[in-house]
């Protein structure tokens, strides 16, 4: 029987990053993953794969609709969906053998296979073949992550009502996609359907698209999107999906009880994620889990089997892949005797749309309700010179800080490479950075950020420089 200080159970953002940090802390380590392949729902059919094709349908893009205005002149671009596939196919094969080299330049040990707890200290491995061996662990890290959840009266045939998976293989371009769910993902391949000639509609059941980001972030994007040709069903609750042939009808109610019929050829089912912990034989080790099928862990992102530990989608919190890395430096760190942080407060949130959209802190929806006295600087991307040049003018940047102590509580920003922006606020926060203190930071001319300083100056009470 094998024997091991740490066993990983999947290889996820979460999974592999814990594991390298054990490797790297002297923890002899093992992973186990169930696929032929490393990374896990992100690097695999979500967080990668997606942002090749928006970035591919994004080219095209701009080669369709703004290279003339740049002087560019191309006749009559024409997307080729099953290049676009293949070249995601090429840079998912290269960051997922990215992270195999990882794991043997940290001496990890890969088992191909699904693990499940025969004990507390011991997980079975289960190939595909059919046979199976038992690994020994002083402790264990459940990272399993998660998968597309769906409505229990809608049948996923993978066909023509598809999740995220399906919608990053598809053999043609949607006539017409509907989206159910305007949520983070629901939105981003919508985006990338729509940018390759696809009509798109998105049927939410809330009153507002992102719904759990700031209430202007949501207003702006819905503004811009439907500007991009998006259309949106708010307030609108599905009642059935039913294919007929290559064709599937959505019936739905909107908030007054009327009944609302849309037809496409596909139907991107979209309406969040769920914890994956089937055939992990939990009960078998002893680990509970809430009402919600997430491991139950308490602070420590430990069970209540207390050398078993669980991080990432599995458990409570955002579903994020960053989040879920986190968590996993913090078990590994722990489990060496450290005693890391995380201030789950300060972990950013993305939409890749374009503009992107971006945050971190408390929403100002958030503030108001507990009752916090606070002060709000808005500064508008259209008024930098960056912006004007390359055509991004889109969207805003939003800071929200304490009335009294002037502390910034909130960043909120939609614009071109809002996604890569987002890190200086999170860094301010981190460091308890005031409104002020933003404001008086040197932000390079001409770029993007520049709209950070004049928000935050605009938080003080200040004049924007260039409002």
């Amino acid at each position: 029987m094998s024997q091991f200080d740490v066993t990983v159970i999947g290889s996820g953002p979460g999974g592999y990053v814990a594991a390298i940090r054990c490797a790297q802390l002297g923890l002899k380590t093992a992973i186990i993953e169930k696929y032929p392949t490393m990374g896990g729902t992100c690097l695999n059919v979500g967080c990668i794969p997606s942002k090749a094709l928006l970035d591919s349908s994004e080219h095209f893009e701009n080669a369709k609709h703004n290279f003339a205005s740049h002087g560019i002149i191309i006749d009559e671009p024409k997307a080729d969906l099953a290049r676009m596939i293949a070249r995601k196919n090429e840079v998912v094969d290269q960051t997922t053998k990215g992270i195999q080299f990882l794991m043997d330049k940290n001496k990890i040990t890969v088992f191909e296979g699904v693990g499940s707890f025969e004990s507390s200290t011991q997980v079975k491995v289960t190939k595909k073949d059919g046979s199976s061996e038992i690994i020994d662990s002083k402790y264990i890290i459940i990272a399993t992550g998660s998968k597309p959840s769906s409505l229990p009266f809608i049948s996923l045939d993978k066909e023509r009502v598809i999740t995220s998976t399906e919608a990053l293989e598809l053999k043609e371009i949607p006539k017409h996609l509907v989206v159910i769910g305007g949520g983070v993902i629901g939105l981003e391949l919508g985006s990338v359907y729509k940018r390759l000639g696809s009509e798109v509609t998105v049927v939410e059941f809330m009153d507002k698209i992102i719904p759990t980001m700031d209430g202007a972030l949501s207003k702006e994007l819905n503004k811009v999107l439907r500007k991009q040709g998006i259309k949106f069903m708010l307030s609108t609750a599905v009642q059935a999906v039913e294919r007929n042939g290559d064709s599937v009808k959505v019936t739905a109610k909107d908030k007054k009880g009327a009944e609302l019929v849309v037809e496409g050829d596909y139907v991107l089912v979209s309406v969040g994620r769920k914890p994956y912990t089937e055939g992990l034989g939990l009960e078998k080790a002893g680990v509970d889990l809430d009402e919600r099928g997430r491991v139950k862990t308490n602070a420590h992102l430990q069970t209540n089997v207390s050398n078993i530990y669980a991080i990432g989608d599995v458990v409570a919190g955002a579903m994020l892949a960053h989040k879920a890395s986190e968590e996993g430096v913090l078990v590994a760190e722990q489990l060496a005797g450290q005693k890391p942080h995380i201030n789950y407060n300060l972990i950013p949130g993305v939409v890749y749309t374009w503009p992107e959209v971006a945050a971190v802190g408390k929403t100002e929806e958030q503030l108001k309700e507990e009752g916090v006295a606070i002060k709000v600087g808005n500064f508008p991307m259209r008024a930098l010179g960056r912006s004007r040049a390359s055509g991004d003018i889109d969207g805003f940047i939003k800071i929200i800080a304490d009335e009294k102590t002037d502390e910034v509580l909130g960043v909120h920003m939609i614009g071109a490479r809002a996604a890569d922006m987002i890190a200086a606020a999170v860094t301010a926060m981190e460091f308890r950075a005031s409104a002020e203190d933003i404001s008086r930071m040197s932000h390079a001319h001409p770029t993007f950020a520049e709209a950070i300083k004049e928000a935050a100056l605009d938080a003080t009470g200040k004049i924007a420089l260039h409002m």
